[in-house]
């Protein structure tokens, strides 16, 4: 059965092909390289023993991805993937992040149609959740965005649920998450941001093998057990395997209609649990200091997966230890 991943080098893309290879599932990538690396494909390959097509391709460049559909008549479903993610970024370039994130999806969606191809798995964000003193935060919560990011991802949730709706053949899933961590056991792939990382994994790695002196922590002034705010982590396997969950559920129930799932463990995490157990598990190699808070952070953020658990069957196998302990295999193999 063949899948289509878009963004499917960048590092949740290429966790989720290794999966989905190792479950016999053929696999078309179409990425434009834009926050990953064209050596991903081999990598793959290297990991899996098994070949996988690659086109590079932007999403938003509906004339060239038509040509995947062309030539690909048999695709059973499509995994989104490509799309910015910086926060920060999308607070600076907004159009950018619209123009992107939206154009992209509404391409697909066309194609599909036109195709006749009705399977659609969607990486959304628990970002899209509004501020809630309830916790762990539940699919039916209300919704809100706080940047052009998260707005993005609210906006794409929108716009499938009325297509699907219109066109109720479709069957949808938007998969919300936060942060996934980790890297597969091999280390030959993992996260590896262009530039200043954003996420506070690879900034850790970063401190551990010397590319920055220390580690700055926004706060430490939190209502927490540590005084840091917490957090929703994954280990990315466990994110991918979710997304072959998802992609089993829609292939055992042809009527699927539109389905909303979050990935997670159900605990959150401290940036002081992360940092502690990274040091643990590796040796002493992150020094950090406590800097102040920043705008609009909150004291605790973490999402249910019960539903998931129930009907995908989703339950995360990954520790910690095991999150910090590949984190930093991968990034000492590929210096």
């Amino acid at each position: 059965m063949k899948i289509l991943l878009t963004g499917g080098l960048g590092y949740i893309g290429s966790h989720t092909a290794v999966q989905a290879l190792k479950d016999n599932y053929e696999v078309i990538i179409v990425d434009n390289l834009s926050n990953s690396k064209e050596e991903v494909v081999n990598k793959i390959r290297q990991i899996t023993g098994k070949d996988v097509k690659f086109y590079k391709i932007d999403v938003c460049d509906k004339q060239k991805l038509e040509l995947v559909f062309d030539e690909n008549p048999d695709i059973f479903a499509v995994i989104h993937f490509a799309g910015f993610k910086a926060v920060g970024e999308s607070v600076e370039k907004p159009l950018m992040y619209y123009q992107n994130n939206l154009i992209s999806t509404i391409n697909l969606l066309e194609l599909m149609k036109k195709n006749g191809i009705v399977n659609f798995i969607f990486s959304s964000s628990a970002t899209v959740y509004a501020p809630s003193k309830i916790m762990p935060l539940e699919e039916s919560f209300p919704l809100e965005a706080s940047n052009p990011y998260g707005r993005t991802k609210l906006f794409n949730e929108f716009i499938l649920k009325d297509f699907q709706s219109a066109n109720p053949e479709f069957n949808i899933t938007l998969l919300r998450y936060f942060n996934p961590i980790g890297a597969d056991d091999s280390g030959i792939i993992g996260e590896d941001p262009n530039g200043i990382p954003n996420n506070l994994m690879p900034y850790i790695c970063k401190v551990a093998i010397g590319e920055f002196d220390h580690l700055d922590i926004f706060g430490n002034d939190y209502n927490t057990k540590d005084g840091t705010g917490v957090r929703d982590y994954i280990h990315v396997v466990d994110l991918a395997t979710g997304h072959i969950k998802a992609l089993k559920q829609i292939e055992s129930n042809k009527n699927n209609g539109l389905k909303i799932y979050n990935l997670g463990t159900g605990k959150g995490y401290s940036v002081l649990d992360i940092v502690n157990t990274f040091n643990k598990v590796n040796g002493d190699l992150v020094k950090y200091e406590f800097t102040q808070r920043r705008a609009g952070d909150i004291d605790i953020y973490y999402a249910s997966p019960k539903k998931a658990e129930k009907e995908l069957g989703f339950k995360t196998e990954k520790t910690l230890e095991e999150m910090c302990k590949s984190s930093y295999n991968y990034v000492i193999k590929n210096k």
